[in-house]
C-alpha cells in the first residue's frame, strides 16, 4: 500500500511521463506478475530512472538513492517516505545490503542499479558491481531485468533542466538462479560474478520493439 508522500510522487511521476517524454512501457505484464520479493535490476542513466520506473509499478517499490540526498532536513524527509534507502556510491555499506535482502525476504520489490552509478551517455558498464550477487544468493529472489532508454536525453548526468524527449521502458523476463544459488562447488566470489554477468547480458539484450 502507497503511503501519502509516496502516492505524490507516483503520481507527479507519472504524470511528467505522459505529458514531458510521451513515456511507453513495454512488456508492462511482468510488473503486475510480480509475487512477493522481487529484485528489479535496471540500467541507470539519469536521475530520472527511479521515479519514472516507480510510475510504472502498480506497488511501492524501494531504491538507492546517493546518501547526500538525505542531509537536508526537507529532501531527507520526502526520501525517506518515498521509500528511498541511503547509499555511499563510492564505497556501499554492507548493512545496506543486508536491509536490502532483508526487505526481499519481507516480499518487497527492490530497484538496483548494477552499474552504481549513472552513465554519461546512455552506454551500459556491463562491469557492474558485485554486490548484486549477493544480494540474490542471499535472498534467493528472482531478478526482473529492465532498460530504460531515452531518460539520459530527457535528463542528462549533470544536466539541470529537463529536456521534452521520448522515453521507453522494456520490462523483460524474471530470471530465475537456482542453478547458481544452490551450486555448493562453486566458490563465492565466482557465483556472485557470475549471477551479475547474467543480469547485465539480460540486461542489455532488451531492446525496444520495432512497430
Amino acid at each position: 500500500m502507497m503511503g501519502f508522500w509516496y502516492r505524490i510522487g507516483h503520481t507527479i511521476a507519472k504524470l511528467l511521463g505522459k505529458f514531458m517524454f510521451s513515456y511507453r512501457v513495454f512488456n508492462r505484464e511482468a510488473f503486475d506478475a510480480m509475487d512477493g520479493g522481487t529484485i528489479i535490476a535496471s540500467n541507470h542513466v539519469s536521475f530520472l530512472d527511479p521515479p519514472l520506473i516507480g510510475s510504472a509499478i502498480r506497488t511501492p517499490i524501494y531504491y538507492f538513492a546517493r546518501k547526500t540526498l538525505f542531509d537536508h532536513p526537507v529532501s531527507g524527509y520526502l526520501f525517506t517516505r518515498c521509500n528511498a534507502l541511503p547509499v555511499n556510491q563510492d564505497k556501499p555499506e554492507i548493512s545496506v545490503l543486508k536491509q536490502i535482502i532483508e526487505l526481499l525476504k519481507q516480499e518487497k520489490q527492490v530497484l538496483i542499479f548494477p552499474e552504481g552509478e549513472r552513465s554519461w551517455d546512455g552506454v551500459m558498464n556491463m562491469e557492474a558491481q558485485p554486490g548484486i550477487g549477493m544480494i540474490v544468493a542471499k535472498s534467493k529472489k528472482p531478478v526482473l531485468p529492465i532498460r530504460i532508454f531515452g531518460a539520459e536525453k530527457a535528463l542528462p548526468r549533470g544536466g539541470k533542466k529537463l529536456v521534452r524527449t521520448p522515453v521507453q521502458l522494456v520490462v523483460g523476463e524474471p530470471i530465475n538462479f537456482d542453478d547458481l544459488v544452490n551450486d555448493s562447488a562453486m566458490g563465492t566470489k565466482e557465483k556472485y560474478q557470475l549471477i551479475v554477468n547474467r543480469i547485465m547480458e539480460a540486461i542489455a539484450a532488451l531492446e525496444v520493439p520495432v512497430e
